[in-house]
């Protein structure tokens, strides 16, 4: 089970150019590409996007193209290129009728601008040295994707458990239910004048209707069943599963709402509305599984 958040970095050249491939993501319903690339380079993002899709399913992930000198590396000083900006800057200056007061940080300056103004070598001359680097920061960022989502997994199972529990309480409870019942109606009828024998037939029928409407059995089984898919699901280590898990938290919180509205007991009602809470807090989590 991968998490939707992750990130990877990988370095690579081409000739003497130095760059690095940056992946980022956030979670998202499908999944959303955002590339950052170099003019000369942005033909690459058709046979790019192919590549990144082999690798994830689902979220917002920026993969942007960073160029940079090699480490160590000095800016290449030409100074052709430098003493023709400086002669435009000074011819501009003239013109505008501006001071030309210059000195090393302009130079510095007109060295940086016009080291970004070098072209880089074309995308064709490129395209393998990227596609490599690439499928090396994909390695890094599936593996974070990873170990984050056995953290969510750790977490949400936890958190399962925690469900699983009330929901066994909910099950010892339910069958005292009718007879609890009983016992209410007779001390109500009591106090209403109406001292009738509890095995009276009105008694009797009115405790078998609410026997019938109060019954959760078939809940209960459901709702054991999606559990164990849900603890199942959290093992998965080659699918997504973040869409199933969410579809899988539907169903459960829909049977626990008409557990809840089936019972009349105070104590199930405080269990109901426990896992509640807890079922919001694991879908709340879900939405960051890829």
């Amino acid at each position: 089970m991968n998490s939707m958040t992750g990130f990877g970095r990988a370095s690579g050249t081409v000739g003497t150019v130095a760059f690095e491939v940056v992946l980022s993501s956030v979670n998202r319903r499908s999944l959303e590409l955002s590339f950052s690339l170099p003019r000369e380079w942005q033909p690459l993002e058709a046979e790019l996007i192919p590549i990144i899709r082999r690798h994830a399913a689902r979220g917002r992930i920026q993969i942007a193209v960073e160029v940079r000198r090699p480490e160590g590396a000095a800016a290449g000083w030409d100074d052709a290129a430098v003493a023709a900006a400086w002669e435009r800057l000074s011819t501009l200056a003239a013109r505008l009728g501006i001071p030309m007061d210059a000195g090393a940080d302009t130079l510095l300056s007109l060295l940086e601008i016009a080291a970004k103004e070098s072209a880089l070598p074309p995308a064709e001359n490129a395209a393998k040295a990227v596609r490599e680097t690439l499928l090396q920061a994909l390695d890094a960022f599936r593996a974070s994707r990873i170990r984050e989502g056995q953290a969510l997994a750790a977490d949400l199972s936890a958190r399962i458990d925690k469900v699983r529990g009330w929901i066994d309480e909910i099950r010892s409870r339910a069958p005292e239910m009718p007879s609890r019942y009983r016992d209410l109606l007779l001390i109500r009828l009591r106090q209403a004048g109406l001292d009738l024998d509890p095995e009276d037939e009105r008694v009797l029928k009115e405790i078998a209707l609410f026997a019938d409407r109060c019954d959760i059995s078939e809940e209960l089984t459901r709702l054991g069943s999606h559990l164990a898919q849900l603890a199942e699901l959290l093992q998965e280590t080659q699918e997504p599963v973040g869409r199933r898990l969410d579809f899988l938290l539907q169903e459960i919180s829909r049977e626990v709402h008409t557990t809840g509205a089936k019972s009349n007991d105070l104590e199930i009602s405080k269990l109901v509305l426990e896992a509640k809470n807890e079922l919001e807090r694991i879908r709340e989590q879900v939405q960051n599984i890829e």
